[in-house]
């Protein structure tokens, strides 16, 4: 039985593949304004062939770090990843012991699949029509 076959479901079904990604001359200023959105918690840095080369969380900054050193430079993907055919109690129970809210999906040789994301209260996965609708809201408000 595999781990999608539980009843929990597993993380395939409840990842978002709409990842705003950043590719690895991205510079540090560039994370810092992406990561000024409070909804956004993780930003993914990305090689040319798809591959996951490091996630920047807020804690990874420091004022001390020059704004034009290349991002990929920083960040971990140690606990900060996962396979997407592990239970979402599994997820569930790493973003817990992590105390984070996402977890970026990468398949066996390290590509990115999608983010796991923890809603807000904690009820449940965010998903791509949600990530539309944000989408949707936020350039109708700036429009």
């Amino acid at each position: 039985m595999s781990y999608c076959e539980h009843a929990g479901g597993c993380v395939a079904n409840a990842m978002v593949t709409i990842c705003k990604t950043h590719g690895p001359d991205t510079r540090l200023d560039e994370i810092r304004r992406f990561l000024d959105d409070d909804h956004v918690h993780m930003a993914l840095i990305v090689g040319a062939d798809g591959q996951l080369l490091t996630t920047i969380e807020r804690a990874d900054l420091s004022e001390t770090i020059p704004g034009s050193i290349r991002a990929c430079h920083l960040g971990t993907i140690a606990r900060r990843v996962i396979s997407p055919h592990r239970s979402l109690e599994y997820a569930m129970a790493a973003l817990k012991s992590g105390r984070r809210r996402r977890l970026a999906v990468i398949d066996d040789s390290g590509r990115l699949l999608g983010l796991l994301c923890l809603k807000r209260h904690g009820d449940g996965f965010c998903s791509d029509e949600g990530v539309r609708h944000r989408a949707a809201e936020t350039e109708s408000a700036t429009a």
